[in-house]
């Protein structure tokens, strides 16, 4: 494995081993921006996730794409020999850096991210898209329909889980469709330019069913900006950055859940590992 960069190993303290202990978990790769989770458990065999698609600026939800997003350029680092970690380095076009430990276990994924602006300028990247596919997990591949999956997908509003089309649904926006709920205390105007929900998010998950309904797959991140369902049958946990004073840095981190279907059993895991949310 390559030698850590003393960034890295600064993150390797904050994430507890005793997570990563288990036996037969599943194994991560990253090429072309694209972040694999494999699997014998999971439908299809792997997750794919555009780790990372997009940091944006705000002042996104009325505004054209290409303007809020900050080109960025993304690098493995290291990865180590069983497939159970990886570490990115991402640097945006404003200078800033963002170092990214990803780790695996039996059934799920953790991700550490810290953000530093080295720069005298201050960032405005104020969140960023990790893209999760979830057509193959669902069921919902055919490309004559490529909205059907969201049957099988989730988000939880008045305490609740409910399931999409959620009530409302939004169908007007400068680009359709999709559906955006912004998080608690987001500026409603430094979201995606897809529908946006009138309703806030009950909790920072956004999941769906497997397609014989046996299995859950979720993301959630802290802090994150919006809840997302894309147009690529994909859904987001986008998390938040919220802009970088010259010299700041900042912590975030995130989960993937691939677990048995039991709603209760993954809140309880959501709700012990983002504390904060309640």
């Amino acid at each position: 494995m390559s030698k850590l960069h003393p960034l890295f190993l600064f993150l390797l303290f904050i994430i507890p081993a005793t997570s990563f202990a288990e036996a037969q978990p599943l194994r991560l790769s990253w090429n072309k921006n694209i972040l694999q989770i494999h699997g014998d458990s999971i439908p299809g065999g792997k997750i794919e996730i555009w780790y990372l698609e997009a940091y944006c600026r705000p002042g996104s939800t009325d505004r054209d794409w290409h303007e809020t997003v900050i080109p960025h350029e993304t690098k493995l680092v290291s990865s180590n020999n069983d497939g159970t970690q990886l570490q990115l380095k991402c640097t945006l076009e404003d200078g800033v850096e963002l170092y990214h430990i990803i780790k695996s276990s039996t059934d799920e994924v953790a991700f550490q991210v810290k953000a530093h602006n080295p720069t005298k300028k201050k960032s405005q990247a104020h969140w960023a898209q990790p893209c999760m596919r979830v057509g193959a997990f669902t069921g919902y591949e055919d490309p004559a329909d490529k909205y059907a999956y969201i049957q099988k997908s989730f988000v939880f509003l008045d305490d609740k889980l409910a399931m999409m089309p959620t009530t409302p649904w939004s169908t007007n926006a400068r680009y359709i469709p999709g559906q955006v709920w912004a998080a608690p205390g987001v500026d409603r105007d430094d979201v995606n330019p897809r529908p946006l929900n009138e309703k806030t998010p009950s909790n920072g998950l956004i999941g769906c069913f497997s397609k014989d309904d046996s299995m859950i797959l979720a993301m959630a991140w802290d802090p994150y900006q919006e809840l997302f369902q894309g147009v690529i049958r994909c859904l987001h946990s986008d998390f938040r950055i919220g802009g970088l004073n010259p010299g700041e840095t900042k912590m975030i981190h995130g989960k993937v859940y691939l677990l048995p279907n039991n709603v209760e059993g993954l809140l309880e895991r959501y709700q012990n590992d983002f504390p904060k949310h309640e």
